[in-house]
C-alpha cells in the first residue's frame, strides 16, 4: 500500500512517501545544499518538502528558479497542485511590470532567472524578501548566466541556498566555481545504485548505432578538410603553435592572443573556425542545415568570409555540390535510420538535435514519411516559441496528439514527459550534463530505450569519446566536492579556534 506524505502545508494524499527524498531534503533544510538526484527520481517532490519546511518557519517567501518557461511552468502546476497554499506565482519574461510587481509579494514564486535578476536589479524586489531561494539545473550557475548574478545578490542574506540537478559537471574548476557562487556546505547525493533509491529505477537500454555518410557527403567532407588544412599550414608558417590533431577547442582559445599578437594570422584563424563549423553541421545534421549554416554565415560578413566564398576553390566546390546533392533529395543517413528506429519501438519517441535547422529538417523528413511529429525550440529567434505554444506543445506529446517530439536543448532539462518510449539522439553531445539530462527523459516508469546515432569518421565519434570521458568523470565529482567542503570546514574550524586561543 502507498504510503503518503503528511506535512503542512503539503496536500493530503498527494505525495509519495519515499526515505531518499525526505533524507536529502532534511540535509538540504539545514545549510546550503546542492541536491544531486538522477532525473525521474523526483527533485522537485524533494523541494517540495524543504519549501513546506520553510513556509512553517512563516519567515519569508520562497524563490524557485529554473532556466526554461516550460519548467517553471511545471514547476508552478506541480507547487499548486500539491501545497495547500493560494498564492503561488509564476513570473516570466512575457509578464508585463506592473503585474510582476504585484506577483512578486505571494509567498511562492516560480520565476525564470534572466526576469528575476533583472528585477532584482531594478530593485523591483528584494533579495531580504526570501528566506529559501532554489536554483534548478543548478549546475547551470557558471561564467555569467543569470545564476550567478541572481547569486550576488544573497550573499549578505540569510536566505537559505539550495541547488538541485541530475550530475555536477565533470570539470573540477566548474563544480567549484557552482559550490563558491552560491556558498554551498554540502552536497546530498544520490545515484541509481544508492540502496534507497535502487526500488524506483527503471532500466534504459542504450544502444550506439552507427551509419555512413552517403558518397556525396564524403566528398564535400573531403574538401571542406582540404579548406582547413590550408589554414592550419598558413597558421603554422605563422608562428601560430598548434597540435597535430585538428581542434575547434583549440582554435577559439588562441583568438584573443591573436587579435593582441599575431594579427596576420587572423583571417586563416577565423575562417578555419568557420569552416570547422560547417564541417560538423554537414557531418552531424546533413545538407540542408550545412547550407542553412553558410548562407548565415555569408549574411553575417566578416574576417575572410567574402575569400572563403567566391575565391576558395575547395569551400566554392563544396557548396556548389551541397546545392545539387540537395537538389537531388540528399540530406543524411541519419534521416532513413531514424524511420527504422521509430518503427521497431512502438509508442512515444523524444529526438534530440542540437539546432534548429536539424529540427525543421527532421520534422519535414517525419511528416513526409507519415509520422506524427512536432517541435518544441527555445523562443529566441523569429522562428522561436512562445512559452505559451511550448507549454502547449509538451502538453499535445503528453496527451499524445503526435508520436514524436523533436527538441534542441529546451528539451533537455526537467521535462516531465512520464510515457517516452525511447529517447534518440541525432547527434552527440561533448557534455556529461547534456548526456544525462537527455538520456533522463525516458526509462522513468518503465524501462526505456535510448538510442545515439553516430556518423562514421565525423564529429560523431569525436564527441562519442570526450562524452565518455566525462561521463566518469561527473560520476565522482559529486563525492570529490563532499571531500572538499569537509576539508575547508575543517579548515575553518582550526582557524577559528586557534582564534579563541589567541
Amino acid at each position: 500500500m502507498t504510503e503518503f506524505v503528511e506535512k503542512k502545508y503539503v496536500k493530503n494524499n498527494s505525495i509519495e512517501k519515499r526515505d531518499y527524498q525526505i533524507n536529502l531534503a532534511n540535509q538540504a533544510i539545514d545549510e546550503n545544499c546542492i541536491v544531486v538526484l538522477p532525473t525521474g527520481l523526483g527533485k522537485t517532490a524533494v523541494a517540495l518538502h524543504i519549501i513546506a519546511e520553510y513556509l512553517s518557519k512563516g519567515t519569508g517567501g520562497i524563490l524557485f528558479l529554473a532556466p526554461t518557461r516550460v519548467l517553471v511552468n511545471q514547476h508552478y502546476e506541480f507547487l499548486k497542485n500539491n501545497l495547500t497554499l493560494d498564492d503561488i506565482s509564476m513570473i516570466t519574461g512575457e509578464d508585463p511590470l506592473q503585474k510582476r510587481t504585484k506577483l512578486w509579494n505571494n509567498s511562492v514564486v516560480c520565476a525564470t532567472p534572466e526576469i528575476a535578476r533583472n528585477d532584482l536589479n531594478r530593485e523591483i524586489v528584494s533579495p531580504n524578501q526570501f528566506n529559501l531561494v532554489v536554483f534548478d539545473e543548478v549546475h547551470r550557475t557558471i561564467g555569467d548566466y543569470a545564476y550567478s548574478g541572481i547569486a550576488t545578490w544573497f550573499e549578505n542574506t540569510s536566505a537559505r541556498i539550495v541547488g538541485m540537478t541530475a550530475t555536477l559537471p565533470s570539470e573540477k574548476e566548474k563544480a567549484t566555481e557552482i559550490l563558491t557562487k552560491l556558498r554551498i556546505s554540502s552536497v546530498a547525493e544520490r545515484t541509481e545504485d544508492s540502496p534507497d533509491v535502487k526500488p524506483y529505477t527503471q532500466e534504459t537500454n542504450t544502444e550506439w548505432i552507427n551509419v555512413e555518410l552517403p558518397p556525396e557527403l564524403k566528398t564535400i567532407q573531403t574538401l571542406l578538410k582540404s579548406a582547413i588544412d590550408e589554414r592550419y599550414d598558413l597558421l603554422r608558417k605563422n608562428g601560430i603553435r598548434l597540435a597535430e590533431h585538428q581542434s575547434l577547442s583549440a582554435l577559439l582559445r588562441i583568438r584573443q592572443f591573436v587579435l593582441n599578437q599575431n594579427r596576420r594570422s587572423a583571417k586563416p584563424l577565423f575562417t578555419a573556425i568557420r569552416i570547422h563549423y560547417a564541417l560538423s553541421m554537414l557531418e552531424a545534421h546533413g545538407i540542408t542545415p550545412f547550407l542553412k549554416f553558410c548562407d548565415r554565415t555569408r549574411t553575417k560578413k566578416g574576417v575572410g568570409v567574402k575569400e572563403l566564398f567566391e575565391v576558395d576553390p575547395n569551400f566554392t566546390k563544396a557548396i556548389q555540390l551541397a546545392k545539387e546533392a540537395q537538389s537531388h533529395g540528399i540530406e543524411h543517413s541519419k534521416i532513413p535510420k531514424l524511420k527504422e528506429i521509430l518503427d521497431s519501438v512502438p509508442g512515444k519517441a523524444l529526438i534530440f538535435t542540437s539546432y534548429r535547422d536539424s529540427v525543421d529538417l527532421i520534422f519535414n523528413k517525419l511528416t513526409e514519411l507519415g509520422i506524427s511529429a512536432g517541435i518544441l525550440i527555445g523562443k529566441a529567434g523569429e522562428t522561436g516559441l512562445k512559452q505559451k505554444k511550448q507549454i502547449e506543445t509538451v502538453q499535445n506529446f503528453r496527451d499524445g496528439v503526435f508520436q514524436v517530439l523533436v527538441a534542441t536543448r529546451v528539451g533537455e532539462e526537467g521535462l516531465d514527459i512520464a510515457e517516452v518510449n525511447q529517447v534518440i539522439f541525432y547527434d552527440n553531445v561533448p557534455s556529461s550534463v547534456r548526456f544525462i539530462q537527455r538520456r533522463g527523459r525516458t526509462g522513468r516508469k518503465d524501462t526505456g530505450k535510448l538510442v545515439v546515432l553516430i556518423a562514421k569518421n565525423t564529429i560523431d565519434e569525436t564527441y562519442y569519446w570526450i562524452g565518455k570521458r566525462k561521463m566518469t568523470a561527473s560520476k565522482s565529482m559529486g563525492s570529490k566536492m563532499t571531500q572538499e567542503l569537509e576539508k575547508n570546514q575543517e579548515i575553518e574550524s582550526r582557524k577559528q579556534g586557534l582564534d579563541a586561543f589567541i
